[in-house]
């Protein structure tokens, strides 16, 4: 089946790499993630990550002594750490990645800049964004958005545990049904929670499609990206 996608962008949250683990990553959860992206990248498909860092450190969770920009300064650099994971664990599978950070870290990872980001796809690397957007007060669905928008990705997967969009909670209201397709307008009559607004407006106002999905379920991206319904699709 021919592919659907030629340029993704995969956001996986940094609490999917804990699998079964209350903290921190969890290899098998790891490989798993692993091997469903090298399969897509084997396809020619080209495939840039944002990783969140909730497994290790939450900014927004900062109290006390810890101010909040110096919380989700702490906060990206745990994306960092969840980045050089999945590198180490793309790599150990016998491919190429590159990782691009916002936040300036040249001994571990190039400095994000667009144009060579675009020319390690082209060259069919796959390349992981790492810290965020280097600001405080945007989360990595923003990160994502932004770089998914300055790449030119054909669409954003959002990888989560569920397998799309709800009417409801789905593991609280067993009434709650799911949609196949549904737009942005619909998302925010409805008061959905997709990603941020933040994340949210900017994929509208530049007409990238998202797309949430079940990524704990095996060969479920390689669906995707050759077409099938999987998840839900948000659009124009």
């Amino acid at each position: 089946m021919p592919r659907t996608y030629s340029r993704i962008l995969l956001k996986l949250s940094g609490e999917s790499l804990m699998g079964d683990k209350s903290y921190g990553i969890d290899s098998a959860r790891l490989g798993l993630y692993a091997d469903e992206i090298v399969a897509v990248a084997e396809k020619g498909v080209q495939v840039a990550v944002v990783i969140g860092g909730g497994n290790i450190y939450r900014g927004m969770q900062a109290e006390g002594a810890i101010d909040r920009v110096q919380g989700d300064h702490m906060g990206m650099l745990a994306t960092v750490i969840n980045s050089l994971a999945l590198q180490s664990a793309l790599e150990a599978k016998g491919y190429k990645t590159r990782l691009l950070t916002a936040i300036k870290m040249e001994q571990i990872a190039e400095p994000f800049i667009r144009r060579r980001a675009v020319r390690h796809l082209e060259k069919g690397r796959i390349v992981i964004f790492g810290a965020g957007t280097g600001n405080p007060y945007f989360t990595t669905d923003t990160a994502a958005s932004l770089r998914a928008i300055e790449i030119e990705a054909d669409v954003i997967l959002k990888g989560t545990r569920v397998d799309g969009i709800y009417t409801a909670d789905p593991e609280k209201d067993k009434n709650a049904t799911k949609y196949e397709r549904i737009t942005f307008d619909e998302v925010y009559a409805k008061g959905l929670n997709v990603m941020d607004m933040t994340a949210f407006t900017l994929c509208k106002e530049n007409n990238l499609p998202i797309i949430v999905f079940d990524m704990n379920k095996a060969g479920n991206l390689m669906r995707l990206v050759q077409g099938e319904q999987v998840g839900t699709r948000v659009e124009l």
